[in-house]
């Protein structure tokens, strides 16, 4: 059961805010409400600790950052800039809102509508509670539900015109001679005929001292095999390919491809992957947003603003959104300083967001249409 917020303004402190969506944006996105003073409910439709075996690249200090940035960045990565898995920095950020006194997560919770009106915003769960918030923050990914909502005349991310194949494996089922020595670099790009391929060497943090290996391989070879498998209708991604979804013939030829294009270790991270049916297809998208608000609800992360990797600043810039929301917020939601806050968001953060988007579908366009 979700608890109802308190309307008393003497009880509730600066305001309340909903956030749907517990994924890296989200939880970023309450932790920095919570730590202003703000009582923040998240709503999460998958199950706690998920799986996830992407790596991020996470920048380190920037200048004139705040202490809520600060934080945020020493939890993805100590504060350096490097590459991260996914599941590392989730697991920080739960754990430090699980921590964090005005948070409340609540799993399993899928959010069906949400709305807003002179005094408040709500969502409207599958368990038809309706939890209202002076603000309504939509941090629900690049199929955002709340985007919707905010842009109805958009609602969609669009297709880059390529994909990318990701695959990863532990270091120690590698044979020995292909090991990277640590004094690698962390990340490296190889550049082959029809497309290229981003290799990372991430430290894991289960005590063993080993280490992830990942391949982010862009290949704009496939996209009739995307449309025929129904992972893009028209200009709109529906879903990404699972391995179990590939063709055995596509495999084949993604097993040789790896052996005439990569080099070693990252030509048997991809063969393992594609014998063992763990590579993921992804169809990369693109959204430039026209807004990040409307009324009393705001976008963050991926529901606002959908950069393609080659950019590297999807999950920086969504760091930014948490910390500069939070710092609009400082002074409490009373009356219209709800409303003035998130114009106050969207004032610093569209044109830089828009600008992001931009700068990766040039080559989006080029290499999309090769």
């Amino acid at each position: 059961m979700i608890k109802a917020h308190l309307h008393n303004n003497s009880l509730r402190g600066k305001g309340t805010a909903v956030v749907v969506g517990a994924s890296l944006s989200g939880l970023m996105t309450g932790i920095a409400l919570a730590r202003e003073g703000l009582h923040v409910t998240i709503l999460e439709r998958a199950s706690e600790g998920r799986p996830g075996g992407a790596g991020l690249q996470v920048d380190g200090a920037r200048f004139g950052q705040s202490k809520t940035d600060k934080l945020l960045r020493n939890l993805a990565s100590q504060g350096k800039s490097t590459v991260q898995l996914w599941t590392t920095i989730e697991s920080r950020l739960r754990e430090e809102a699980k921590l964090t006194a005005g948070i409340e997560l609540h799993y399993n919770t899928r959010v069906e509508e949400v709305g807003q009106d002179t005094h408040s915003a709500w969502a409207i769960t599958d368990q038809e509670e309706t939890v209202h918030g002076d603000i309504l923050v939509g941090a629900d990914g690049h199929h955002s539900m709340v985007r919707r909502f905010v842009a109805p005349h958009r609602p969609d991310a669009t297709f880059a015109g390529y994909m990318v194949w990701m695959a990863s494996m532990n270091e120690e089922d590698l044979p020995e001679e292909q090991r990277p020595s640590y004094h690698e670099p962390k990340v490296r790009m190889l550049d082959s005929r029809n497309g290229f391929l981003f290799g990372s060497i991430i430290d894991r943090e289960d005590g063993t001292g080993n280490r992830r290996l990942g391949c982010t391989w862009y290949d704009n070879s496939r996209n009739d095999l995307l449309r025929h498998l129904g992972c893009v209708k028209g200009d709109v991604v529906l879903h990404s390919l699972r391995g179990k979804d590939v063709p055995d013939q596509t495999l084949t030829e993604l097993n040789d491809q790896a052996t005439k294009r990569w080099d070693e270790p990252f030509a048997t991270v991809l063969r393992h992957a594609t014998a063992t049916r763990t590579l993921i297809g992804i169809p990369i998208k693109e959204y430039v947003p026209d807004q990040l608000i409307k009324g009393r609800v705001a976008l963050v992360g991926d529901a606002a603003h959908v950069p393609a990797p080659i950019t590297a600043s999807g999950f920086n810039q969504s760091l930014v959104d948490a910390a500069t929301l939070g710092s609009c917020v400082s002074k409490g939601l009373n009356g219209e300083a709800a409303l003035e806050a998130l114009k106050a968001y969207e004032g610093e953060r569209l044109t830089i967001v828009r600008r992001m988007v931009q700068s990766g579908q040039s080559y989006s366009q080029s290499f999309g249409r090769a």
